[in-house]
């Protein structure tokens, strides 16, 4: 597996709507399309590329490591990826994005940050 960039990083927080604002007003994002995950949030685009993912939680309702949930990274070889992890014994999970070609992996590094692993489509 090699790591080509940064995907985006992903906030929990407890006032949506100011986040947004935030970011469009603040930082210049634009608010854009996102998929039905069926949980309140926003994705913050800069270009094309939404690079900020807000989701809306109480805070009790947070499962992450703190107020950034997780980072994530573009990868490649999903399933070169997924057997080296088996073979180490590391605990992952897996998923696709709805509506979009993107298989998933999410892992915790040792410290309990969850990573999240994008493979898209060719």
């Amino acid at each position: 597996m090699a790591l080509a960039e940064l995907d985006h990083y992903n906030i929990v927080t407890g006032n949506l709507e100011r986040s947004v604002e935030f970011y469009e007003q603040v930082l210049g994002l634009r608010n854009g399309e996102r998929p039905n995950f069926g949980i309140p949030g926003a994705w913050l685009y800069c270009g094309d590329k939404a690079v900020v993912h807000l989701i809306g939680l109480e805070k009790n309702e947070r499962n992450g490591s703190g107020a950034i949930d997780h980072v994530a990274f573009r990868a490649t070889d999903f399933d070169g990826t997924k057997a080296n992890l088996q073979q180490q014994g590391i605990k992952f999970s897996e998923m696709s994005v709805p509506g979009f070609n993107i298989r998933q992996i999410f892992v915790h590094d040792p410290d309990g940050v969850k990573v999240e692993l994008n493979f898209f489509a060719s």
